[in-house]
């Protein structure tokens, strides 16, 4: 880690890491920040963020100088659950279950809200407004979930031997806030992007249930949880690339195909 190039190119590569980890992070917040009062929704994802990339330097320096810590076992399942369940559970595991489960409930609660007929207006769907500063909350906690893989693997790219150097923290420090400007630069237009499109709002919803799934299964292999004999395997991220690429496209053809229904509709009724 002491010559420039090899430098520039570990820092291209977690600001690479921090933008394609930062994807689903991103449509969370986007979807999250509609329930600020309308006013507030920009300045509501824009301090989100930055409070989240603050926490997340934190996160950083405690990952480094406590990862051991992180990594102990807190509880394991008793000897006698082996039949049905075995398993055990660390501070990482924890925390990715936990993010999965909350993101799932609330794209399945975004989900369901969107099919109540009397919830349905000419602007879209209404949503109960939360207020400003819990949706702020929501964001970050959300976001420090998330920060976990991609801060973990940034150690795991800077550090030599298992140590990390002054240089390496100083490139991980550079590359998260370099992460956070990028996507309080595009929270703004993701948010006008879905509000523009709201077809792309549902499948949204379902890439983040998808998201919630692969945490699950990420937390379910770090504990490395088992059911009945049969363990969790983590989600691959190319599987996970692989589904969204499948949703989008099946959104894609199914816009125009309806497209292509109400054209021959309307020239058949003239």
């Amino acid at each position: 880690m002491e010559n420039l190039p090899e430098i520039l190119l570990t820092l291209g590569l977690l600001i690479l890491l921090q933008a394609v980890l930062g994807f689903d992070n991103l449509l969370y917040i986007s979807l999250e920040s509609k329930r600020a009062p309308e006013k507030d929704q920009s300045r509501v994802r824009k301090w989100g963020i930055a409070i989240a990339v603050g926490l997340r330097i934190v996160l950083l320096f405690a990952l480094v100088k406590m990862i051991a810590s992180f990594q102990s076992t807190w509880f394991t399942f008793p000897e006698s659950w082996g039949a049905v369940a075995a398993g055990s559970f660390n501070l990482h595991s924890i925390v990715v279950l936990l993010g999965g489960g909350f993101i799932i409930y609330t794209a399945m609660k975004e989900i369901f809200h969107m099919l109540a007929v009397d919830d349905l207006g000419e602007e879209g769907v209404k949503r109960k407004t939360s207020s400003s500063k819990s949706v702020i909350a929501k964001i970050v906690l959300m976001n420090l979930v998330f920060s976990f893989d991609s801060i973990l693997s940034a150690i795991a790219l800077t550090s030599v031997d298992g140590k990390i150097s002054t240089t390496g923290l100083w490139i991980m420090m550079l590359a998260v806030l370099t992460g956070g400007a990028l996507m309080i630069w595009l929270a703004d237009r993701v948010s006008e992007f879905l509000q523009r499109n709201r077809m792309y709002e549902v499948l949204g919803l379902f890439i983040l249930f998808v998201v919630g799934i692969m945490l699950l299964s990420e937390g379910g292999h770090l504990a490395g949880l088992s059911f009945f004999g049969h363990e969790i395997h983590a989600m691959s991220k190319a599987t996970f690339y692989f589904v969204i690429a499948v949703l989008v496209f099946t959104e894609i053809v199914q816009s125009r195909y309806k497209k292509k229904l109400l054209k021959r509709k309307q020239t058949a009724q003239v």
